[in-house]
């Protein structure tokens, strides 16, 4: 089974934290995990994918506009990402900067896609999906990790 852990990234504090997702996700036995870029992506990473964990710096209170590019390009594989898991975090400059605007701009596309959304754990904040702002702090990558590792252990009890 495979993971996806899909990200933009312009100044890092996303990279960071979509690394610390992946870990989680590899904690699970027999899930191996692909960390791919929106730059690097194929869509054969897409198709091939269980479990797709997408993440965007908050832009004007939605995902940026890289990965809206990912989304929109791999559109004819809809139908073949129907039940699959999905999930989404986020970063942002400020507090009150749109991190749950951005959240659920990543996990409509996922909708839109046929995918099963998973929320974050209730160990960590129980909400839409993993969220900070600025660098990832210790916190914010355990509930990364935490993140992962829900997605990855949903993939298997789905397949």
């Amino acid at each position: 089974m495979q993971v996806l852990v899909l990200y933009f990234s312009k100044g890092g504090n996303t990279r960071r934290l979509a690394e610390a997702i992946a870990e989680g996700a590899k904690s699970v036995s027999e899930i191996t995990v692909k960390l791919r870029t929106t730059e690097n992506v194929t869509k054969d990473d897409f198709i091939e994918s269980d479990g797709v964990i997408a993440g965007a710096p908050v832009y004007f209170g939605s995902m940026a506009a890289e990965l809206k590019k990912v989304f929109d390009d791999f559109v004819s594989a809809r139908k073949q990402m129907e039940g699959k898991v999905g999930a989404a975090f986020t970063t942002s400059g400020d507090p009150t900067g749109g991190k749950e605007t951005t959240l659920m701009s990543i996990i409509q596309c996922l909708m839109i896609y046929g995918m099963i959304i998973a929320g974050d754990p209730m160990s960590a904040t129980g909400h839409y999906g993993t969220a900070c702002v600025g660098v990832p702090d210790t916190d914010t990558i355990e509930n990364g990790k935490k993140l992962g590792q829900r997605v990855a252990e949903l993939v298997m009890k789905l397949r």
